[in-house]
């Protein structure tokens, strides 16, 4: 990669330091044949993100950013090949799958990670956050040997204004973790759930939960009151009172009780297209998040797109907000060793598809 400064650079890190509506919303199901899915969403209310999808193929050189817009940091090169969706830049991949079976994703984590100050004498072992995610899947294949090379990096924002972000990954094995850098601090979080949102803390969300120990699939047994009885209104009383707004919080309750009372289905494809319809009810409509009488950015959804990954058979499907119809790249099509790298728009023609019904 070229040492420049880039106005792309610049605008990108700006664009992180404005918050509407971001949010992403990841769950995990696991289908009877054992195979795991990993799906999220990624919204942005304020600009277009013109989102790409990037294959990588083994051998490929990059270098993090670093404050100011230049491109002078940790250089990698990549081990493993991997596909990424990539915001905003084609550098910036926020959710990705390499060939050896490790998934790795990052979600918005504004006001209360805290990466280290950049330190120049620390260059050469820098990364900016927005790479973190493809020097992860460039170079491991387990959530063991990410831990490990973690101590050898420095973790830095290129704008110290830009919102923190935190990260999911997942290998082969089904060991799934969070990572969380706080105060400057790296500390990784088993996740057996599987559901992972913003902010605040992975454990203050998970511990959360615990306020919401009421929920239950299904209907509300009727109550007699004195001499009225009491029934309810129709199906699903049992989940009365689970929050449905749109802050992190909530989307992390809901996430978790839509994903464990969910029913398993048999196969990958079956749980890719299950999480999909899950994942419809995170969905952030253009709106809700301005301030009465702002006038909303001109985009369909807040919900820019949605992904699923399958790890075992090396997929990653996606849809967007101008394009509701799921694509698939299959992993264990590309040759990592022979293909060139790619950068390539998710939507070439930014217009929902509306398809003729022929009537004879």
């Amino acid at each position: 990669m070229k040492n420049l400064i880039t106005t792309v650079a610049a605008l990108a890190t700006l664009a992180f330091t404005y918050q509407p509506a971001d949010a992403c919303t990841g769950i995990t199901l696991t289908a009877k044949d054992g195979t795991r899915i990993l799906s999220r969403t990624i919204e942005w209310g304020g600009s277009e993100l013109n989102s790409q999808y990037v294959v990588v193929p083994r051998g490929y050189q990059q270098q993090s950013y670093i404050p100011g817009g230049k491109v002078d940091g940790l250089r990698f090169t990549a081990r493993y090949g991997y596909v990424g969706l990539a915001v905003e830049q084609k550098e910036f991949v926020a959710e990705g799958l390499n060939e050896a079976g490790l998934s790795a994703g990052l979600f918005y984590f504004p006001r209360y990670g805290k990466y280290e100050d950049y330190q120049e004498a620390n260059r050469t072992s820098s990364i900016a956050d927005l790479q973190l995610v493809s020097w992860i899947l460039a170079n491991f294949s387990t959530v063991e040997e990410v831990k490990a090379g973690m101590k050898d990096i420095h973790v830095i924002a290129i704008d110290p204004r830009a919102s923190t972000v935190h990260w999911r990954i997942e290998d082969l094995s089904g060991k799934q973790v969070v990572i969380e850098i706080v105060d400057g601090k790296v500390n990784f979080y088993d996740n057996p759930l599987g559901v992972l949102t913003n902010s605040p803390g992975f454990e203050w969300q998970m511990t959360n939960l615990n306020n919401y120990v009421n929920l239950f699939p299904g209907s509300a047994n009727a109550q007699q009151f004195g001499d009225v009885q009491l029934t309810s209104f129709g199906a699903g009383s049992g989940f009365l009172g689970i929050p449905g707004d749109v802050t992190p919080p909530s989307r992390f309750v809901r996430a978790a009780f839509y994903q464990t009372t969910t029913p398993q289905k048999e196969t990958a494809t079956e749980t890719v297209l299950q999480c999909f319809q899950i994942m419809n009810n995170f969905d952030i409509p253009v709106g809700v998040e301005f301030p009465k009488g702002q006038v909303p950015v001109d985009i369909p959804s807040a919900t820019q797109w949605t992904s699923a990954t399958d790890v075992a058979n090396r997929k990653i499907y996606f849809r967007t907000m101008y394009n509701s119809a799921i694509r698939c790249i299959d992993l264990k099509q590309i040759d990592f060793g022979k293909t060139q790298y790619q950068a390539v728009l998710l939507d070439e023609v930014k217009q929902q598809p509306i398809v003729p019904v022929d009537i004879h």
